[in-house]
């Protein structure tokens, strides 16, 4: 048989069959075969889906040593057979020595097969029969190391490069592959880590046996054109988190190349402040992931956090923020906690604690906050106020020397406290000057032990420098100095004294330990009072002189709250948040923030958007819900406490921005970026404003730079994080001979822009030339038809040496280059220039009907500048400048806007007001005037402001005097204008009289009413009176005299008004009874009565005898009556009212008798004689009758006649006259 082969199938029911082809094989041959397939067909069918059923027990060494056994059997027989068959040919002497050969080699060969038989007699060491060889390659690249090994049991391989490598471990990056006794390990994408002495360990039973390799990675040097790309990925977002939780967040970051060499540097910021490891934050990096743990959150945690991967080629960063919500209070409708306490100007035995106001007050008022301090590694807080403080910053005194200490404040309203503040900083209570000479440490007790230098002799140390007075409020007052010139060899210590203002009474303040540090803080001065203060510097040779003293300081709160913000604009800006602008508070000092809510238009219910006071005018406000509309509001804060809210703005809809249709919109890109100087590594770029802001005032510009390397721009950097408001900016880290392109967007409070084309390309350079540079920033203003004013700004670059003036040139805008002309022959050192007379071309654009600057003074004397324009737009504002320089918060004046009229007022006017003024006003056509105070022209608006600030005061009225309710008696002037600042001294008889309980003094400034009060008048108030008015230097006087009659006679209505009160206060009468006859001749008496309730009686009386009930009684609206039916003489008598409860009682009288009663008749004979009707004759028997009717007659009518021949008859109510005539 020549050849004899095996095979291996696999049949689609996946069970394992053999097929064997052999042709012909000796016995023993075949009972080998049978054992070596029996155990490997078990092996196959212990790694197959049905191992469980048909697994034979076999182990791997065995099958291993049958497989061996079995070929090397094979082998045997099938060159026993070729012999065998051989024999019969014909064989030549070299063929016969050869088989011979073979035969003994054969033999041995059995022999040793026979021997291997035997289990223990099979097994040996491994051995490498080809050992692995060492590699290098670059970073990237993968390796694979291979070997061949024999051994039996077969061995098993490890791997180590100084630890084993286990591929499970890090899967994809190792791969571990073992066949017939060949063996490799691949290593994908190698990195520098991966270089390493690899060692190859096989061992068995027998034994154990390594091989070395080694394996080098090389990275590709950065300075032959490596860059690195930085791709940040799986980007955090805004997140919310509530006070006590740990908040997790983080980015995936992918660079290319991946060199394990070079890791990134991970920056964590948070408010463009770099974050360090602590027991708050934790910060951990994978080499592909970078996570940020805030634990314990609390609202000091909030804020714009950045992650800032840096690589050799630059960084990128990302930004989202974090909002944390105020923990729910322990008692319902408690304030928020207050945060970020501080410890400042720590001494030895004070420490200054500051903080910052809570955005939630619970819905009623901040009453206060209370301090608390507690030792380092102590857990007792002990309360450092007694009474809640209003005023965000508080000295905590009685500290231990030496001692370390933190402090928390927790805040109260009338609901009830808070929860504490994080804690601050431990601080130590010990001089500053001791702490550069500390020592070891106590950190479990919180004790610093000093270590005091020796004392060297030296000489008395001069007077200290610079006293001043840093701070002020109405607890404490903070002094700082400088240490004297010569102090000597040795440390200083300083002596602090005081003296009330006015005297020259000095107390030394600290008379116990002199301080060390030239800082100092006074307590327990009296709030209102005025102090001047000086220090003197001692050491072992004496005390020194003082220093000069301070101006006068009084003491009491120098900040004041700051005023609510201006106009508030809300802008769209995703699904869930919305961009809110506003105006900055007016004069606010040390602004410390806003604070912004929001509520659902309509509902009135605000949540705090924020809680950390941020410090621009620009707040996103995140977590808001899609397609609500919401309105904002906005407040300020500061040391003193939290200003007024802002007016609510406009609603607003919650959906994402599409980029049109709003008020305010991001500015169009700015243009003309130019070099102004250029050095080895910076250059110096300015720009032109955008021709459209969009609507709202830019706040600034970005600035963004790219590196051009044969003609191909690189990558966009930015140059700035923090935007710039001038429009000029050094950008710095350049490479010196590099290519560079700039960038240019400007923002407002709609966002930032679009940038502006790349610029021309400019190399970095250094500038060498001996002229400067050119001037930039060119304006024009104050453009008028013959006149106008240019500005500009000097060059950055000043040449060999300094700029000592400027030629201004001019041409029109159509001409040539050759027709630029010189406006001033003489060079001038000034930035700006007025050019008069060069303009009278007809192509000059002229602004017409501008207004001019206007002086003005006051009848207070005060000297103002004013300007009006009337083409003022929305978000116009004027900008005052003097020299052509901003005034922004001027010292010397006061700048007020009302409507289209600004005004600069000038606070004390002198020769440091000399100059040019000029007002600006921004979104307008150029609108702007200005006015030149010259020496002259200061002199003359002295004059008139003397006379107008100190004129006699104008009274509209002389001292008067009246009579008030309850006899009171005022007196009373008014002056026509007094200032608040006017002065009222009240002198009776040449004596000044104050405010007591007998006079009552009132000064009413807004009316200039001046009054005084007095409840009644004495036998030892007659005399003058007199108002003395002084304001300023202007001063009046007015004067009364009562004495004699005049004062008796207003003694006596004084009385009488008293008296007149006291009765009013029970029921009384408005009208005194009197009476009146009605038509029917009815008489009713009747009076007016007021102050009359349920249990008020009225009795009515005649001749002292109460009136009987079934007599007609009325009263009603006010008015009493008692009505007298057919009156006659037995009604004449004297009756009375009387009125009276609880209160009082008062009495009216009416006398109807003798005249009294002949009065009242007389008036009803009136009515009588009145309601006669027209006389009427008749005829009768007995003769002619004269008759008429009235409406009531009694016997005590008394009927008068014309004639007395005719006689009367009265019959009831008709008179009947008779006259008869006789026929003679």
């Amino acid at each position: 048989i020549k050849h004899t082969s095996f095979s291996q199938g696999k049949t689609f029911d996946g069970n394992y069959n053999l097929t064997l082809r052999t042709l012909l094989i000796c016995e023993e041959t075949l009972s080998s075969l049978r054992i070596y397939y029996t155990r490997r067909v078990n092996v196959m069918l212990h790694n197959s889906p049905l191992s469980h059923e048909f697994q034979s027990g076999l182990s791997d060494t065995e099958e291993a040593r049958a497989k061996e056994s079995a070929g090397y059997l094979a082998r045997r027989d099938l060159f026993a057979s070729g012999v065998e068959s051989e024999r019969i040919e014909h064989k030549s002497h070299r063929t016969v020595m050869r088989e011979s050969a073979e035969r003994i080699s054969l033999s041995k060969r059995n022999e040793e097969y026979h021997k291997r038989l035997n289990e223990d007699s099979l097994m040996h060491t491994p051995e490498f029969v080809i050992k692995p060889r060492s590699h290098t390659v670059w970073e990237k690249q993968c390796v694979r190391l291979h070997c061949t090994i024999s051994g039996w049991p077969e061995p098993r391989v490890v791997y180590k490069n100084n630890v084993s490598i286990d591929p499970m471990a890090k899967p994809g990056k190792y791969k571990v592959e073992s066949s017939y006794s060949v063996h490799s390990l691949e290593i994908n994408k190698c990195d520098f880590d991966d270089t390493a002495q690899y060692r190859v360990s096989a061992m068995n039973s027998k034994g154990e046996t390594s091989a070395f390799a080694s394996v080098v990675v090389k990275t590709p040097c950065l300075e032959y054109g490596v860059k690195f790309e930085t791709h940040i990925v799986e980007k955090f977002g805004v997140s919310f988190g509530r006070e006590g939780e740990t908040l997790s967040f983080g980015c995936s970051v992918i660079i290319y190349p991946s060199l394990q060499r070079f890791q990134p540097e991970i920056e964590w910021y948070r408010d463009n402040k770099l974050l360090v490891q602590s027991k708050w934050v934790q910060m951990h990096w994978s080499g592909d992931r970078a996570t940020l743990t805030l634990s314990h959150l609390n609202k000091e945690d909030e804020g714009l956090y950045t992650l800032r991967v840096i690589t050799k080629s630059g960084f990128e960063t990302h930004s989202a923020y974090v909002f944390v919500r105020d923990a729910d209070a322990e008692v319902a409708g408690a304030p928020g906690a207050p945060l970020d306490v501080q410890s400042l100007d720590a001494n030895k035995d004070y420490v200054i604690v500051t903080w910052k106001q809570p955005a939630v007050d619970g819905g009623s008022p901040i009453l206060g906050y209370f301090v608390d301090r507690c030792e380092v590694g102590m857990t007792h807080w002990f309360q450092c106020n007694d009474t809640p403080v209003k005023f965000a910053r508080f000295p905590v005194t009685g500290l231990v020397e030496g001692r370390s200490y933190v402090f928390r404040v927790r805040a109260v309203n009338k609901v009830g406290m808070s929860h504490p503040s994080r804690v601050s900083e431990p601080v130590a209570a010990m001089d500053p000057a001791d702490r550069t000479r500390k020592g070891t440490s106590a950190p479990w007790t919180g004790q610093i032990i000093v270590t005091e230098e020796e004392p060297v002799e030296g000489v008395v140390p001069g007077r200290p420098r610079d006293l001043s007075v840093i701070e002020a409020t109405k607890n404490y007052v903070v002094l700082s100095w400088k240490p004297p010139g010569d102090k000597g060899h040795e440390g200083v210590m300083y002596y602090v004294e005081k003296c009330v203002s006015g005297t020259d009474s000095w107390q030394r303040v600290n008379t116990e330990i002199p301080v060390k540090s030239p800082r100092f803080a006074l307590f327990d001065l009296a709030e209102g009072k005025s102090y001047r203060f000086r220090v003197r510097c001692c050491n072992s040779a004496g005390v020194g002189e003082p220093s000069e003293p301070t101006e006068a300081t009084t003491v009491g709160d120098k900040l004041d709250i700051p005023s609510a913000p201006g106009r508030v604009v809300p802008t769209r800006n995703t699904d869930t948040s919305v961009v809110v602008s506003w105006e900055a508070s007016r004069a606010a000092k040390e602004l410390v923030g806003y604070y912004i809510e929001s509520s659902i238009a309509g509902r009135n219910t605000w949540e705090p958007c924020n809680n950390k006071p941020v410090k621009g005018t620009r707040f996103i406000c995140h977590g808001l819900t899609t397609e609500e509309s919401y309105v904002f509001r906005v407040r300020a804060v500061n040391a003193a406490g939290i200003s007024d809210f802002s007016q609510e703005s406009e609603a607003i809809k919650v959906k994402a921005a599409i980029g049109g249709g709003i008020l305010h919109a991001s500015p169009t890109p700015p243009y003309g970026i130019t070099v102004l100087e250029c050095v080895r590594d910076s250059m110096v770029l300015a720009w032109k404003q955008p021709t459209f802001i969009g609507g709202a005032d830019i706040t600034g510009y970005f600035i963004d730079y790219r590196e051009v390397i044969g003609g191909v721009p690189g990558k966009w950097h930015e140059a700035n994080i923090k935007s710039v408001s001038e429009r000029a900016y050094r950008v710095s880290e350049l490479k010196e001979n590099m290519l560079y392109q700039f960038q240019v967007r400007a923002a407002n409070m709609a966002g930032v822009g679009i940038p502006s084309l790349p610029s021309e390309t400019f190399k970095c350079e250094e500038w060498t030339i001996a002229v400067p540079g050119p001037p930039h920033d060119l304006q024009v203003q104050e453009v008028r038809k013959d006149s106008l004013v240019l500005l500009w700004k000097a060059p950055v670059y000043q040449g060999r040496d300094p700029v000592n003036g400027y030629y201004i040139d001019i041409k029109e805008a159509e001409a040539d280059f050759e027709m630029w002309r010189g406006v001033n022959e003489k060079a001038t050192n000034k930035t700006f220039m007025k050019v008069l007379g060069a303009l009278g071309s007809e192509d000059y654009f002229f602004l017409t009907g501008t207004a001019e600057i206007v002086v003005n003074v006051d009848d207070d004397g005060v000297i103002s500048l004013n300007f009006e324009c009337s083409n003022l737009t929305a978000d116009s504002k004027f900008v005052w400048s003097k020299n052509y320089k901003e005034m922004t918060e001027p010292e010397r004046m006061t700048l007020e806007t009302k409507g289209s009229k600004s005004k600069a007022i000038f606070k004390t006017p002198s020769e440091e007001d000399l100059g040019i003024y000029s007002c600006f006003v921004t979104h307008t056509d150029g609108a702007s005037a200005s006015y030149t105070l010259s020496e002259e022209t200061l002199k003359e608006l002295l004059k008139i402001s003397h006379d107008h600030k100190f004129p006699i005061i104008p009274l509209k009225t002389e001292l008067a005097v009246e009579l008030l309710e309850k006899g009171r008696v005022r007196f009373w002037l008014q002056a026509e204008k007094i200032s608040a600042n006017g002065k009222i001294e009240y002198v009776f008889n040449d004596n000044v009289i104050h405010q007591g309980e007998k006079y009552k003094m009132n000064f009413d400034k807004n009316t200039g009413v001046i009054e005084m009060f007095m409840e009644s008048l004495g036998k030892e108030d007659e005399g003058t009176f007199t108002f003395q008015l002084q304001d300023g230097k202007a001063t009046n006087q007015s004067s009364l005299v009562l004495i004699g009659d005049v004062f008796k006679q207003l003694q006596k209505e004084s009385e009488f008004q008293k008296k007149e009160w006291i009765r009013k206060q029970g029921p009384h009468f408005v009208e005194y009874l009197g009476y009146e006859v009605t038509p029917e001749c009815c008489v009713r008496l009747k009076c007016k009565v007021a102050n009359m309730k349920k249990d008020s009686v009225a009795l009515w009386y005649k001749d002292g005898r109460e009136i009987k009930v079934n007599e007609k009684l009325d009263f009603s609206e006010g008015v009493l009556t008692l009505e007298i039916t057919q009156i006659s003489k037995k009604d004449a008598g004297i009756y009375e009212v009387v009125l009276k409860d609880d209160r009082g009682k008062d009495t009216s009288t009416l006398n109807l008798t003798d005249q009294g009663f002949k009065d009242l008749m007389n008036q009803v004979f009136s009515v009588i004689a009145n309601s006669s009707t027209q006389l009427k004759i008749q005829s009768t028997e007995e003769g002619i009758r004269l008759y008429t009717f009235v409406n009531y007659y009694n016997d005590e009518l008394h009927l008068f006649q014309t004639c007395t021949s005719f006689p009367l008859l009265f019959r009831g109510p008709l008179f009947v006259a008779f006259y008869e005539l006789y026929n003679k």
